[in-house]
């Protein structure tokens, strides 16, 4: 009898000890996404690789901003997770250049798996100082001009990206003035005459408006803290205002906003989130989908070892028209149906 307890025991024990083990399994597993290691919880998924990517951007604005989120989102979608498998190290350099080059050296001396440059300045920064890692570029006008890259089918070396300007949208835009409003015979431009990418697109405008005799008046700035002042000195000098892709202007442009709607002056920009904050129209698309182009680059080049160099530098090429009509309404414009049918996708780009 006590032999046949003592076996009893003994087969109970083991019983306990394999559900014991199985559970603890199981936990495991859980702890670990599924997998079969014993994995703590805080382990990145699937093949456990965890990626650096540095983030270099001129200044903080909608666009700027837009371009960042679709950056990280691409990369998400791919499965490179901010938190999880993938740490983001952003750098504003608040518009100011000694702070770019400064954040530029800090990248190229870091262990990052990837860089980005957003706009111009940072772009142009980071090519010329990051050597070791891949070097990806949003925001910037052209590329070409600005020296950051000298093929766009093919660049070499570690640097690629996506532009954000299509040659046609200029001239799209000033066609559209041209062809609507009549009473327009000057375009007042705010521009920092210092960012190349300013410089290309006045340029590109003031031939555009030339074909249709009509003048391009500009007011400079050196910074943010002048654009009021140059906008209420164009009052009287322009029928119309334009701002192209200048981070330093775009960054003021509540008060060219503000001075448009109380002078009844049609504001035309090159972005669509200035439209949407109250320009009254632009050529072109969201800047959100530009950084997620950019992102699936990145992505690209993360899991599958692909080289920047190989990668053709993109540039829009859904290009429509977007109004808001609110904005027309404080700035005295009458939205005519010829205004409306020229707009592709009308439910996305009228902005009410």
């Amino acid at each position: 009898m006590l032999k046949k307890k003592t076996l009893m025991t003994l087969v109970l024990s083991a019983a306990l000890i394999t559900v014991a083990g199985c559970g603890q399994k199981a936990d495991t597993q859980a702890a670990s996404g599924g997998a079969a290691s014993a994995a703590p919880a805080s382990a990145a998924p699937a093949s456990g690789k965890t990626y650096k990517v540095s983030i270099s951007q001129i200044v903080e604005h909608p666009s700027l901003d837009a371009t960042r989120q679709g950056f990280i989102a691409a990369l998400k979608d791919a499965g490179i997770v901010e938190g999880t498998n993938l740490k983001v190290d952003f750098n504003n350099a608040q518009g100011d250049q000694a702070n770019n080059l400064s954040i530029a050296q800090k990248i190229a001396a870091s262990d990052s798996d990837l860089v980005l440059g957003i706009a111009t300045p940072s772009a142009l920064a980071l090519a010329q100082q990051v050597k070791k890692a891949p070097v990806l570029f949003a925001a910037v006008t052209d590329p070409l001009a600005a020296k950051i890259v000298n093929n766009l089918d093919k660049p070499g070396g570690n640097v690629s990206g996506a532009s954000d300007t299509n040659p046609q949208a200029v001239a799209q835009l000033m066609d559209f003035v041209a062809s609507n409003m009549p009473k327009v015979k000057t375009v007042g431009l705010v521009i920092n005459e210092g960012e190349p990418n300013a410089v290309i697109m006045a340029k590109n405008a003031e031939e555009s408006l030339a074909k249709h005799n009509i003048k391009l008046v500009k007011a400079p700035v050196t910074n943010t803290s002048e654009v009021k002042q140059a906008a209420q000195s164009l009052v009287g000098r322009a029928d119309a205002f334009l701002i192209t892709l200048d981070n330093t202007v775009v960054s003021g442009v509540d008060s060219i906003i503000q001075i448009a709607n109380e002078k009844h002056i049609p504001f035309f920009s090159s972005d669509r989130d200035t439209v949407e904050k109250g320009a009254f129209a632009t050529v072109g698309f969201k800047y959100y989908d530009h950084g997620y182009q950019v992102g699936q680059m990145a992505a690209d080049i993360l899991k599958n070892g692909k080289k920047p160099g190989d990668m053709k530098v993109t540039v829009p090429d859904k290009l429509d028209l977007i109004l808001n009509l609110k904005a027309a309404k404080a700035q005295g414009i009458e939205v005519t149906d010829a205004m409306k049918n020229a707009v592709k996708d009308k439910e996305k780009d009228i902005i009410q």
